[in-house]
């Protein structure tokens, strides 16, 4: 019988440098990182899985993971060594939390919600502070149109048409729980940001809904056109997909 304890990690990460959260061979990765640390403090073969498998250039609040270690660790000195490894390497990524969990807790399979945010700025000018944490469109959106549109998307469709052709997922049906826009100025510039909740998602399902969404906000399409688009249930009905950077995982509900 094993004596492991299951630790369960809430981590904070910039996925710029990251091929992804998933471990690739000879490609950074967040996984990987975060299983290299706790490989430097001494576990052996160590394995972390997370809530979400985001990709590459997706950044995260709040991330969740669990771990299996066999030795006992008091939860903040295994967060304090993680992050001093990390720091040490170079690594965008931080533990902002850490506590033991019983057994039967999986990082991925009992999370019942998971909450994405989309960032958007708005100005001709090109993003510096906030290059890659956030996707640069020239005009402003229209928020209003793009909440109106959003509507067609709640509830349980087949969701084919925002579902990359690389999916694995066995069924493109999702059932979504909430889609909408909102806007604040920054420093006279206004961010729009797309918040959406469900209890998972297809593959750059949330970087297709931005996408379409920000069509509806520049007056390209409209509520009916996000219509057409998810009745068609065919990938080449999509809008552009929205770049990766302004992607955010920002909780995991359980």
């Amino acid at each position: 019988m094993s004596d492991a304890q299951r630790y369960r990690l809430t981590i904070e990460y910039d996925g710029s440098p990251y091929v992804g959260w998933q471990r690739q061979i000879d490609m950074a990765s967040v996984q990987g990182a975060i299983e290299n640390a706790l490989s430097k403090i001494g576990e052996i073969d160590p394995v972390v899985q997370g809530a979400g498998r985001t990709d590459t250039g997706v950044h995260a609040l709040g991330q969740i993971a669990h771990t299996d270690l066999q030795r006992p660790w008091v939860p903040f000195r295994l967060m304090e060594a993680l992050n001093a490894q990390m720091r040490q390497a170079g690594d965008m990524i931080a533990i902002t939390n850490c506590e033991v969990v019983n057994e039967d807790f999986h990082a991925r399979f009992s999370a019942i919600q998971r909450h994405y945010v989309y960032r958007i700025i708005a100005r001709r000018a090109p993003l510096t502070v906030e290059r890659g944490r956030a996707w640069n469109v020239k005009q402003d959106l229209n928020v209003e149109a793009m909440n109106d549109a959003a509507k067609a998307l709640l509830g349980e469709h087949d969701f084919t048409t925002f579902r990359s052709t690389e999916c694995q997922a066995k069924s493109p049906i999702k059932t979504l729980d909430t889609l909408e826009a909102s806007q604040r100025d920054l420093h006279g510039v206004i961010v729009t940001e797309i918040s959406t909740t469900a209890r998972s998602y297809l593959h750059n399902q949330v970087r297709s809904f931005a996408g379409a969404l920000k069509l509806v906000g520049e007056g390209k399409w409209t509520r009916k056109d996000l219509e057409h688009s998810l009745e068609a249930r065919d990938r080449k009905a999509c809008a552009p997909v929205a770049p990766a950077h302004g992607l955010y995982l920002v909780s995991v509900g359980y």
